[in-house]
């Protein structure tokens, strides 16, 4: 798991969600995209939104909600686990 600007709690949950509900890093592809809409000179020139693939379900999330770079891939992989919890608990 990459390194989070959050506290070591949330990360160690978070893997072990990804445990939980056998999601493994090596199946997700990441992409950085320029963010859109408020946010100021810093969203139109870094690449603070972040686009997670989970290729084995074909599930995709794009997150942009904070920021900062970094903490948007945390908030996206939550985002990921939530959107395959619940494929997962309604089928």
């Amino acid at each position: 798991m990459p390194d989070f600007p959050v506290g070591p709690d949330k990360v160690r949950a978070l893997e072990e969600r990804f445990a939980r509900l056998g999601i493994r890093e090596e199946d997700i592809e990441e992409k950085f995209v320029r963010s859109s809409g408020p946010g100021g000179q810093n969203v139109n020139k870094v690449s603070t939104c972040v686009v997670l693939v989970h290729v084995p379900s074909g599930t995709t999330v794009r997150c942009q909600r904070e920021r900062s770079q970094a903490l948007n891939r945390f908030v996206a992989r939550e985002t990921l686990a939530d959107r395959i919890e619940e494929a997962v608990l309604g089928a």
